[in-house]
């Protein structure tokens, strides 16, 4: 099956959201604060949404719960990486490893396999992610990153099988998602809170408009992706995802004035030709 047209354009949309979320954290001066802010921020806006949305059916609940615990271990994998390493060499590896997971493990866990066209483009569009990560590493000690990348490349791809199921069972994909993020903002704030008493307030008011910009941000970029996943297969939805690197890259280059260099070109060139690929 390839993805129909509209989900691609609106899961490339969402690509670019979650890059936008994760300049602003990335320029932030605490990971930790910045992350609480965020997902507490999100929370809140799926909260005042609940009353108006139904009630996800019973049989998902199990998943939704799985979702929050492997959410909350992403979010530590996270921090751990971006403390041993730089943010291009963690970044595209966690993301570009994900797809490939979970293209392998869809068809045992969720019954769904795609044809070889597709899968061929969600490994050139992992490739295309990684490359500069790759690179990166080849040059540079960094094996601490590597170890926390890796392992939440399996922790991302566990949450998108979960939240792929576990959106398929709610009966309604946005209910699903609004839970989850209203239950996703407790465990991380309440880390946050312990490991920074009495910053944390004074941290949240100074940051107050990138947090709300970053949980406007994460909560539509990820709603799309769960709403996706009810309609095209996980596998291609969760690589097309992934693209968010590139666009970070794009932001990173335009705005914050990295460099883009010949590796994330070649990158760019390579998760072009996966899409299309994923589209022909």
């Amino acid at each position: 099956m390839v993805i129909p047209n509209e989900i691609a354009l609106l899961v490339l949309a969402a690509a670019l959201m979650h890059a936008g979320w994760n300049t602003i954290l990335k320029a932030s001066e605490s990971k930790l604060l910045d992350t609480a802010v965020i997902t507490v921020g999100a929370g809140g806006i799926a909260l005042a949404t609940l009353p108006f949305l139904p009630l996800p059916r019973p049989e998902s609940w199990p998943w939704l719960a799985a979702s929050v615990a492997l959410h909350f271990l992403y979010y530590l994998a996270l921090i751990g990486a971006y403390r041993h390493g730089d943010l291009s060499h963690a970044y595209p590896l966690m993301r570009g490893g994900a797809p490939l997971i979970v293209v392998l493990v869809a068809p045992w866990l969720l019954g769904e396999s795609v044809g070889p066209q597709v899968v061929s483009g969600i490994v050139l569009v992992s490739l295309g992610i990684a490359v500069p990560a790759v690179h990166t590493f080849a040059n540079h000690r960094a094996g601490k990153a590597t170890a926390f990348a890796v392992a939440n490349a399996a922790i991302i791809a566990g949450y998108t099988l979960v939240d792929g199921q576990g959106a398929r069972l709610s009966g309604h994909a946005i209910s699903y998602s609004q839970w989850l993020f209203f239950l996703d903002s407790f465990a991380i704030s309440a880390v946050a809170a312990r490991l920074h008493r009495g910053e944390v307030f004074a941290y949240a008011r100074r940051r107050i408009l990138p947090g709300l910009t970053g949980a406007v941000l994460t909560l539509a970029s990820y709603g799309i992706v769960i709403w996706a996943m009810t309609h095209a297969p996980v596998a291609a939805v969760a690589a097309l995802r992934e693209t968010s690197v590139i666009f970070a890259a794009v932001i990173g280059a335009t705005v914050l004035k990295e460099p883009f260099g010949a590796w994330r070109i070649a990158g760019a060139v390579l998760v072009a030709i996966g899409i299309a690929l994923m589209k022909l």
